[in-house]
């Protein structure tokens, strides 16, 4: 499962967007790691409430923990654990924290049930400069951010998010930017979203707003057009593309990683399942990017599923028939015929588990003979 690590400094909107990602989650069970100091209230969490230093479990399937960085690798394999049903897990860093550790510690776990899932960096619009100005580290933890999320734009003139959006371009060159007010960005763009199909035990946080939202309109039906239209336009996939490539013709592994290489910035979400079918490389690829982070994780095709490529590709600002054909030139008629090393660019972004130490190890050298002089009691010369 992808661990998401939710960066920011204190007071940018960490916690709102993940209550938003929690209240918006459809079906998906997500698995909420929050790193800070002491015991934590987080008043805006759905159904939590006080989160203390214990594993509790939120109607719904949600599961938080409050942890400090050396707890993590335990509280990681807690939540992985099968018997959770966890679909991601987000870790929410502390405001002081340094995210290179957090990602450190995932990329060198030896969980096998985790994968790193990318660094999402949390920018406050309003306060840019001046946080900045008091924490330079600001700017090393945009560096290595793989997606920035630049919250609470409703507070800054358009003037002033052009100025920041352009420093940010150049804080983080090639890093996609997401605009977003109280923190409400398409959960789409960091995990899949299962539908909702059952209700384990309480009703979850979902259906206690549907029901209301439906009783509110049953009261006051003039309302419901009006509200509908309000809801719609606040949602954030409205200003996001997706865009779907499929192609029973296997894709060639070199022209593909050159497209993802030169992806445009707006194109924040690549997922789905690639075909290269090079000699030794037969297996399914699943594609999973976020940002700047990029990972492929090979596995078996399904009994009776057609060797293709699925691709969806979310983004804003992007140019859907201009990626369609760019993807269309990565098409390969005779993937039998590439040789082994094209594959090279993929394979980098494979995880890999560690190898067991194999290697024997090297035989004792045997014990030297005693010196024995010969019988004129002098050396021989091939003693010595």
């Amino acid at each position: 499962m992808p661990v998401v690590v939710l960066s920011g400094f204190l007071g940018s909107g960490k916690t709102t967007l993940l209550n938003h990602l929690l209240g918006n989650r459809g079906g998906t069970r997500i698995g909420v790691v929050v790193n800070d100091f002491g015991s934590i209230e987080i008043d805006a969490m759905a159904v939590a409430g006080q989160v203390g230093d214990s594993m509790v479990s939120l109607g719904g399937g949600c599961l938080c923990c409050a942890v400090d960085g050396s707890e993590l690798d335990a509280y990681l394999e807690k939540l992985s654990a099968p018997v959770h049903r966890i679909d991601v897990i987000v870790i929410e860093a502390s405001g002081l924290a340094e995210p290179q550790e957090m990602i450190r510690m995932l990329v060198a776990s030896e969980n096998p049930a985790i994968r790193y899932g990318g660094l999402v960096q949390v920018v406050d619009a309003a306060e840019f400069d001046e946080t900045r100005a008091k924490h330079p580290e600001t700017d090393r933890h945009l560096a290595v951010a793989d997606l920035v999320v630049l919250n609470k734009t409703d507070r800054v003139e358009p003037a002033g998010l052009t100025r920041i959006e352009a420093e940010l371009g150049t804080l983080c060159p090639g890093t996609p930017v997401v605009a977003a007010d109280h923190g409400r960005i398409d959960p789409e763009l960091l995990f899949d979203r299962r539908p909702w199909t059952e209700t384990r035990g309480q009703l979850s946080f979902e259906d206690l707003i549907s029901q209301a939202r439906d009783a509110a309109e049953a009261d006051h039906p003039e309302a419901h057009d009006a509200a509908h239209e309000e809801d719609h336009a606040g949602h954030a996939h409205t200003v996001y593309e997706s865009t779907e490539f499929v192609s029973e013709q296997a894709l060639n592994p070199r022209r593909f990683i050159d497209f993802l290489d030169r992806r445009p910035a707006g194109l924040y979400r690549i997922k789905g399942y690639v075909h290269f079918g090079v000699p030794g490389h037969e297996e399914r690829y699943e594609v999973h990017a976020v940002g700047r982070f990029l990972r492929f994780v090979p596995g078996p095709w399904g009994r009776g599923e057609p060797r293709r490529s699925q691709l969806v590709l979310i983004g804003a600002g992007t140019d859907g028939p201009a990626l369609l054909r760019e993807l269309e030139a990565c098409r390969e008629p005779a993937p039998q015929d590439a040789p082994p090393e094209s594959m090279w660019g993929v394979l980098r972004y494979v995880d890999r588990p560690a190898q067991p130490d194999t290697e024997p190890e090297p035989e004792p050298e045997p014990e030297p003979e005693p010196y024995e002089p010969d019988s004129y009691g002098d050396p021989d010369p091939e003693d010595l």
